[in-house]
């Protein structure tokens, strides 16, 4: 079934389904997505929401498309507005925290890497697509710090991107078993000490002569 062609009255129809389908999953998943009892929820006919997702597989790309774009929004890109180098790879992770904290840990967007991990079709090439899009962005920050002498030299950042998002799945899953505080303070001292490691140490400064 080939879904309508967008109309301002049908967009904010679409909009509203989505919105209804991202709350469902943030909860249950992209899996715990179904037609019937959405259609439910916003008052609609099974049919009414074909009408605007062709499949269900169509419902759940454009729910995990405004996942991530508002997991950018709320991190990525205020974090730009701090200058580039530490302090902006600070503020990228400090949004993070605070995105993990907002959803109580459940972040759908890592949430639908385990679900889809080992199931090849559409929906993994997306999570995929977005994972590396991120990944991306935290080498890019970190390229910019190293640029700026700030970050040692000889670091892989591929590297560390990937300590960065293993500190953040460790904080979502400690997050689903414990206090969320505890967890986010856990996550940023993680975070701290992995960085501090990677700093640029400063060079001894040498003794004045003396005669």
């Amino acid at each position: 079934m080939t879904p309508a062609a967008p109309t301002s009255k049908g967009a904010a129809t679409r909009d509203m389904i989505v919105e209804r389908a991202y709350m469902i999953a943030a909860s249950a998943g992209l899996e715990g997505l179904s037609i019937g009892p959405l259609a439910d929820t916003v008052g609609m006919s099974k049919s009414g929401v074909f009408a605007h997702f062709g499949s269900r597989e169509d419902l759940q790309l454009a729910v995990l498309d405004t996942a991530a774009l508002r997991f950018g929004e709320h991190t990525l890109i205020p974090a730009l507005k701090a200058g580039r180098g530490l302090p902006r790879l600070r503020a990228i992770f400090a949004n993070w925290l605070d995105w993990l904290r907002r959803d109580r840990g459940g972040c759908l967007l890592l949430t639908a890497v385990s679900e889809y991990d080992d199931r090849p079709g559409p929906l993994r090439d997306r999570v995929l697509m977005h994972h590396q899009r991120w990944r991306g962005e935290l080498v890019r920050a970190i390229d910019m710090a190293m640029a700026a002498g700030e970050l040692r030299g000889d670091l892989d950042a591929g590297q560390f991107s990937f300590e960065i998002n293993a500190i953040a799945l460790a904080v979502q899953h400690e997050m689903a078993i414990t206090d969320i505080d505890a967890a986010t303070a856990h996550g940023q001292r993680m975070f701290d000490r992995l960085l501090l490691g990677y700093l640029v140490q400063p060079q001894p400064q040498p003794l004045p002569h003396q005669d």
